[in-house]
C-alpha cells in the first residue's frame, strides 16, 4: 500500500509543473531580472551583434522565455521576425531590406502577445542586441578586440521587459475581468546598426497596426545613479502621459523630455503616429566598451522600473485609446560639429551647464585636465547652459582650434584653454 501512494504522489508531482514558475500549472511570480542580465550579457553571446550566433541565441533564449510566461507566438515564424538587409555605405541613405541572400545580415526580432480579447494593444519593447566584439560604434580605443557585453546597453532593458510580461500575464490568468489592452511584447534586434529592427515592424507589423495604444521603450535601464534620476522621452507624444508620470511616482527624480524622436526603438512607432515612453536611467564610463558587464548593474532600480512601468500601464488602462500629439523634434536643430570634447555628457543632469559623466584617453578634455563630474559652464564665447547650448558651442570650432573653456569643479570656477 506504501509503494502504491508513493507512486501515486511521483505521479501527481511529474504530471504538473514545477519549475520554480508553475505550481500546479499556474504561473508564478519568481523575479529572474537578474538571471536574464546575466545570461544575455554573458561572454558566450559574444556581444549579441545582430547576424552573428550571439545573436541568435539571446533571441533562442528570450523565445524560450516568452513560451515559460505563457505568451503566444507573435513572430512570422513561431516567435520570431526575421529580417534581412544590406550594410549601409552611404550614412546619409535608409537601410535597403531585401530577400536577396548576396552581402546580406539577417536580423531576428521576438515578438510574444498576451490576448485579452481587446480591441486595442500596447506595445512593449527593448532591444537586445548589441556591438559583438566592438567595431563602428565602439568608443574602446585599445588595439586589442575585445567582447561588448551590453548589460546595461540593452541586456538590463529586455531583462525589465520579460519581468513586465511575466506580471501582465500573471494578472490575467487570476483575473476574472480582463485588460482593456492587449500586450505585444518585442525584443527588437538591429538596433545598434540603426533601429533596423523596430523599423522593420513597423512596415511589416505582425498585428493590425491601426489597432495599436501606444508603445513603451526601454533602453539603458540599470544604471540608476544614487539620486533615482529617471529619464523619460515622449511625453508630450500623448496628452496624458504627463499627469499619468506624475500621479505615479513618489521614487524618482523624473527628467522628462516631450519628443517622440530619439536614439531608440520608440522613434519608429512615433514616425507612424503612436504615442511613445521611453525609459533610459543615463550614460555612463562603459557606454559602447567592453566594461559594460552585469555585475555593475543597479538591479534595485530595475526592480523600481519595473513597478513604475506597471503601476502607469495599471492607471492608463481604462483611458481607452490614447490620442497621438506630434512633438517638437529637437534632432532637427541639432547643430552639426566637427570636433568633441571627447567626454561622455551626463543627459540626466538638470542643472545650469554640461556635466561631465566621464572622460575618454587622450582626448581634448583629459589633454586640458577635465575630469568626470565638471560642469562646463561656457566654451570659447559662449555660455552654456544646457547640452544644446553646448552643442551650439562646438559647432563653430575646427580641428587644431584652441579654445577657453570655463568649468565648475565642486564651488571652484576654473579657467583653462582646450586643444581640438
Amino acid at each position: 500500500m506504501k509503494k502504491f501512494v508513493f507512486l501515486f504522489l511521483l505521479v501527481g508531482i511529474l504530471s504538473c509543473k514545477n519549475d520554480n514558475k508553475h505550481i500546479e500549472g499556474r504561473l508564478v511570480y519568481k523575479n529572474e531580472i537578474k538571471k536574464d542580465v546575466s545570461f544575455l550579457a554573458d561572454d558566450k553571446l559574444q556581444g549579441r551583434q545582430t547576424g552573428t550566433e550571439g545573436e541568435i541565441k539571446a533571441s533562442s533564449y528570450i523565445a524560450e522565455r516568452f513560451k515559460e510566461i505563457e505568451l503566444k507566438p507573435k513572430g512570422t515564424n513561431d516567435f520570431i521576425q526575421t529580417f534581412s538587409f544590406k550594410p549601409k555605405t552611404d550614412p546619409h541613405k535608409e537601410v535597403e531590406f531585401t530577400t536577396n541572400a548576396d552581402s546580406t545580415i539577417t536580423g531576428h526580432n521576438v515578438i510574444g502577445y498576451l490576448d485579452n480579447r481587446a480591441e486595442q494593444t500596447i506595445v512593449i519593447g527593448a532591444h537586445y542586441d548589441h556591438l559583438g566584439f566592438g567595431g563602428e560604434g565602439s568608443l574602446y580605443r585599445e588595439k586589442d578586440k575585445a567582447i561588448h557585453n551590453g548589460a546595461d546597453d540593452n541586456a538590463s532593458g529586455v531583462a525589465v521587459l520579460l519581468d513586465i510580461a511575466t506580471r501582465l500575464s500573471i494578472k490575467k490568468q487570476g483575473a476574472e475581468i480582463w485588460d482593456n489592452n492587449n500586450y505585444l511584447f518585442i525584443a527588437f534586434s538591429g538596433e545598434e546598426m540603426g533601429l533596423l529592427g523596430s523599423n522593420y515592424f513597423s512596415k511589416n507589423p505582425t498585428i493590425d497596426s491601426e489597432t495599436i495604444n501606444y508603445m513603451i521603450n526601454m533602453d539603458m535601464v540599470g544604471r540608476m545613479k544614487l539620486d533615482s534620476t529617471l529619464a523619460v522621452y515622449g511625453t508630450g507624444t500623448s496628452p496624458i502621459f504627463k499627469q499619468t508620470l506624475k500621479s505615479n511616482n513618489d521614487k524618482f527624480k523624473l527628467i522628462e523630455n516631450e519628443s517622440g524622436v530619439g536614439p531608440s526603438d520608440h522613434t519608429s512607432f512615433y514616425l507612424i503616429d503612436i504615442p511613445v515612453l521611453h525609459f533610459f536611467t543615463g550614460q555612463h564610463e562603459d557606454y559602447h566598451k567592453p566594461g559594460d558587464d552585469s555585475e555593475k548593474l543597479n538591479y534595485d532600480g530595475m526592480n523600481l522600473i519595473s513597478d513604475y512601468i506597471i503601476d502607469i500601464i495599471n492607471d492608463l488602462n481604462d483611458n481607452g485609446k490614447l490620442p497621438f500629439r506630434k512633438t517638437k523634434n529637437e534632432s532637427e536643430e541639432t547643430p552639426r560639429f566637427k570636433v568633441g570634447l571627447g567626454v561622455v555628457p551626463d543627459y540626466l543632469f538638470d542643472g545650469k551647464g554640461m556635466r561631465i559623466d566621464g572622460t575618454r584617453e587622450d582626448t581634448p578634455a583629459t589633454n586640458a585636465g577635465l575630469q568626470k563630474g565638471d560642469i562646463v559652464i561656457k566654451l570659447g564665447d559662449s555660455t552654456v547652459t544646457n547640452m544644446m547650448s553646448y552643442m551650439r558651442a562646438l559647432s563653430v570650432f575646427d580641428n587644431g582650434d584652441e579654445a577657453a573653456i570655463t568649468i565648475k569643479r565642486g564651488e571652484k570656477i576654473i579657467e583653462t584653454k582646450v586643444k581640438f
